[in-house]
């Protein structure tokens, strides 16, 4: 069975795991500081009482950007992620967001095929953003709000 639910702060452990086995982007202070920002909301893609997934977003007044999304190696291609992602998204529209970001790398080809079957476009590129001297596509999806 496959659940969403809100992940908190006393869920950092779990979030630290899941993002050391997938792209290993934050450390766990670095997860700690996120938990804290003002208008952070993180929900976690679980299946049976396991979390398989995570996405990270920020509002700010009518956007979000989404700072982290993630799902477990093994569970990928499996249509967690894309359970997520609708789950955001509807989040967002019942919050009055009218756009929704996010940044990935030029050169994750799989991300950027997820994310355009969401219809996120690219707006603009940050040259050299990551340690590898890839370029960072900033992606936009505009939302229907209520």
């Amino acid at each position: 069975m496959i659940s969403i639910k809100k992940i908190n702060e006393k869920d950092i452990d779990l979030c630290y795991e899941l993002d050391s086995n997938t792209i290993s982007l934050w450390s766990k202070k670095q997860w700690a500081q996120e938990f804290k920002k003002e208008g952070i909301r993180v929900f976690g893609v679980f299946f049976l009482k396991t979390l398989v997934g995570i996405c990270v977003f920020h509002v700010v007044l009518d956007e979000a950007q989404i700072n982290f999304f993630a799902v477990n190696q093994k569970y990928r291609k499996k249509g967690y992620g894309s359970h997520l992602m609708r789950y955001l998204i509807k989040q967002c529209e019942d919050s009055n967001i009218n756009k929704l970001f996010l940044e990935v790398s030029q050169t994750n080809a799989i991300a950027e095929k997820f994310y355009s079957r969401f219809d996120f476009s690219t707006v603009g590129i940050r040259r050299n953003y990551y340690m590898d001297g890839s370029d960072a596509l900033i992606k936009e999806k505009k939302l229907t709000t209520k």
